[in-house]
């Protein structure tokens, strides 16, 4: 070997980043570092076999997965939580003469580096919290302060409306149109105080809540949606709040990014107490991405319902079968 050649491989092998080839029939051609932390094998038992086979099962077809990205021509950037480790990961393509021929690796741990990312998160979510609670306010204002004035409005007009209408049937006529934008203005009011307020969830009933939400949600939605909720549960109106809060998020990113058909809410009582899924027939993502820097709005509120509720909360996806949001 080359002393170049020499001086690359001494820089794999001793470099803080494991490295690995794996070729087109998932097999580890090579492998650089210590992949024990992440693969849970040390590299003497991965070398030379496939991974479906020398891998647990459980972490066997999500490689499976990512190597096939990495065949069809993707670069796959992931974040990858392992006991208390953190994981950045890149999987690649390798071309030779611009055929792909093996797909590439390499992961580094990253632990530390998240620290400022975790105080962001913190920050982020007190922001929610801050807006949760002037969206109370100004729901509130329009339901109490708004509501009420243009109620009054009407009882009003009714009276003014019953003495003009023998005397002035005209006017009388004027004052129901008047009434007829009144009543629209009241209904928008009350519709957007209903969305901007989920304690109306404790008012409504969360059943009652979710087939508002999918009536909504179906004016712009072309597939299915379901909502099948067990009509003798009895929830808690903190955690109804914050399951109707978590399906609303959930739906909404299906709707926007799973390319999906079908949507189905369901909430059913099991042993360890009730549970809130929402499932969709999309194009589901390897879940380790929700680790990765890049993180929505709509995953971080979901997080914060769940933490003030203290619901145990957990994504499932895979590009066979959907995504799954769960409560519990």
């Amino acid at each position: 070997m080359s002393d170049a050649g020499s001086l690359a491989e001494a820089l794999l092998e001793q470099s803080p980043v494991c490295h690995w080839v794996v070729t087109a029939a998932g097999v580890f051609h090579r492998i650089y570092g210590d992949p024990a932390s992440l693969f849970g094998k040390p590299a003497s038992e991965l070398a030379g076999r496939p991974a479906a086979e020398a891998l647990p099962p459980e972490l066997a077809g999500l490689w499976r997965d990512r190597f096939a990205r990495a065949f069809e021509g993707e670069t796959v950037v992931l974040r990858e939580r392992r006991g208390n480790g953190i994981w950045g990961l890149v999987v690649f393509p390798i071309r030779f003469g611009g055929e792909i021929r093996y797909a590439g690796g390499l992961a580094r741990e990253i632990t530390a580096w998240s620290a400022a990312e975790q105080e962001l998160r913190y920050t982020v979510l007190g922001a929610l919290k801050a807006q949760e609670f002037e969206r109370n306010m100004v729901s509130r204002f329009l339901h109490d302060t708004v509501g009420q004035n243009l109620t009054a409005l009407g009882l009003q007009l009714d009276l003014i409306r019953m003495d003009l209408e023998n005397a002035q049937p005209e006017t009388c006529a004027r004052v129901i149109e008047i009434q007829q934008i009144l009543e629209a203005m009241m209904q928008a009011v009350r519709e957007y105080s209903y969305e901007l307020n989920p304690s109306t969830v404790e008012r409504a009933g969360l059943r009652s809540a979710l087939d508002r939400l999918t009536g909504r949600i179906c004016g712009r939605f072309t597939g299915s949606m379901r909502v099948n909720v067990d009509p003798s549960l009895k929830i808690d109106p903190k955690i109804a709040s914050a399951m109707y809060q978590i399906a609303q998020e959930a739906v909404e990113n299906a709707v926007q990014h799973a390319s999906c058909s079908a949507i189905e809410i369901a909430i059913k009582s099991t042993r360890g107490g009730t549970v809130l899924e929402i499932r969709d027939n999309g194009k589901g993502f390897d879940t380790s991405d929700l680790l990765r820097g890049r993180r929505g709005l709509g995953l971080l509120s979901m997080e914060h319902y769940a933490a003030q509720a203290g619901l145990d909360f957990s994504i499932t996806s895979s590009r066979e079968m959907g995504t799954t949001v769960r409560a519990a």
